[in-house]
């Protein structure tokens, strides 16, 4: 008898959205809990690579909050709206890459992930120190998905 051992939440929620689950991504923060988490940098970080304001706000809550450079955006669709001009403009060809800090659950269905990264231009290889950000995103439960309520990120180097 073969058994197969249950699909994650991690890898369900990411294959759901057509992403490729970056095992490597979690760090130390390997618990089922926080992996599941972790999808959404990672589905943000596959908006990016696409360059598709659809994707990268369709993983916020209806509500959510952006500061996005000195852009404090109040709602998916205007997240969406401001994404979709930056990929067509400033961002187009841009991808980001970063790695979590810290996570910690401040409910059974809401977390604090800090994370450091930022955004590589093309032609790049790696971020440049002066787009190295942290990033602090609040992340909800919402029905089976988690969803991003809350993302602003702030530079590493003045």
């Amino acid at each position: 008898m073969t058994t197969t051992s249950p699909v994650s939440e991690a890898s369900r929620l990411l294959a759901e959205k057509g992403v490729q689950e970056d095992f490597g991504f979690y760090r130390e923060f390997t618990s089922e809990k926080e992996k599941a988490v972790l999808t959404i940098p990672q589905l943000i970080k596959e908006g990016w690579a696409r360059n598709d304001g659809d994707f990268f706000a369709d993983n916020f809550v209806e509500n959510g909050s952006l500061l996005m450079q000195d852009e404090q955006l109040t709602s998916r669709e205007q997240i969406r709206e401001f994404m979709t001009a930056g990929f067509a403009g400033i961002y187009k060809g841009a991808r980001v890459d970063g790695w979590p800090l810290e996570i910690r659950f401040l409910a059974d269905d809401v977390a604090f992930v800090v994370t450091q990264g930022g955004i590589i231009l093309p032609g790049e290889t790696e971020i440049a120190p002066q787009r190295e950000i942290r990033a602090v995103w609040i992340i909800v439960k919402r029905g089976d998905a988690w969803k991003l309520m809350s993302h602003q990120s702030s530079p590493v180097k003045g």
